[in-house]
């Protein structure tokens, strides 16, 4: 039973890597209450994405947390996948047991509109995935804004290059009409991008010590990121997701500054590139822009128990 401090969240995801490792770390902080998970395309398909969301949280004893499955493919473009990054599965090198559990019935815009209907002022949005669910969630219930609490959004690349082209961050390049509906919305969004994700990395040395360890999460988030430190060769594993997790429960790990955010939905290499803006009448929303790295990777190693 979720105690009376605590936040109650809805993650909306595309599991891949780290969404798995964000979603453990939403199970495991004590400040938040992971009530629902929702699905989009994104780094793997739909079915995909909820089929490793149920297995993710079957992994970790939270079959109690609903899944909702949510939109297969992008508002006005064609569905273009990450699994070079995260594999054919999504989750990486990582095997995890089919879950007991199904899907739940009703979409995932259908079931967050109704959830913050019913506890208006209290749900914090957590999107970690291409924004084609919150968009379709706003033309259904136009005030959603003033019922949820709060938006965390890992999405963008402000002063910082791209990742799924040399100015786009790919959640946001995978569906830029969403995004720019989002972002133009009074949405009270808080936006985590490769600014501050990719200085707030796991190491190849701290991950190599977890193949010692035998708790279930440090023993998930070994297998999770085996393919991008033994298959890719990488030396670092940019926790994207999870920082914005970390951030809805301590506000206090990244600075911020109030920006208009503006998404370019034309095409080539400008597709998915988001500006900052000083407009008047433009959306005024929190940008990270800076990152306690150390705080963070403690909080972050303690929650899982990886230390």
């Amino acid at each position: 039973m979720a105690g009376a401090s605590k936040n109650p969240v809805i993650m909306d995801v595309d599991t891949g890597v780290d969404d798995a490792v964000a979603i453990a770390l939403a199970t495991r902080l004590p400040d938040l209450d992971l009530i629902g998970v929702t699905t989009v395309a994104g780094n793997v398909d739909v079915e995909k994405t909820t089929e490793n969301s149920l297995r993710v949280l079957a992994a970790l004893d939270r079959t109690s947390i609903p899944v909702y499955r949510g939109m297969s493919r992008p508002l006005a473009r064609a569905y273009h996948d990450a699994s070079e990054f995260h594999g054919a599965s999504g989750l990486g090198d990582a095997e995890l047991p089919p879950s007991p559990v199904s899907v739940q019935s009703e979409t995932a815009p259908e079931y967050i509109v109704r959830t913050v209907r019913e506890r208006p002022g209290e749900i914090t949005l957590i999107p970690v995935a291409p924004l084609t669910n919150i968009a379709v969630a706003l033309a259904l219930e136009p005030e959603l804004p003033s019922l949820v609490k709060r938006v965390v959004i890992m999405g963008g690349a402000f002063l910082s290059p791209g990742n799924a082209s040399p100015y786009a961050e790919y959640n946001i390049w995978a569906d830029p009409e969403a995004a720019a509906i989002v972002a133009n919305s009074m949405l009270p969004i808080t936006f985590i991008g490769l600014d501050v994700t990719h200085k707030a990395p796991l190491r190849k040395a701290a991950w190599s010590t977890l193949a010692e360890r035998h708790g279930v999460e440090a023993k998930m988030v070994y297998d999770l990121c085996r393919r991008t430190f033994v298959g890719r060769s990488k030396n670092e594993f940019p926790l994207h997701d999870p920082l914005a997790v970390a951030v809805t429960a301590f506000p206090d790990l990244v600075t911020t500054e109030a920006w208009g955010v503006t998404v370019e939905t034309g095409i080539g290499d400008q597709m998915g590139r988001t500006c900052l803006v000083k407009q008047p009448d433009a959306p005024q929303h929190h940008v990270a822009v800076a990152v306690q790295t150390d705080e963070f990777l403690a909080r972050f190693s303690q929650a899982l128990s990886l230390g």
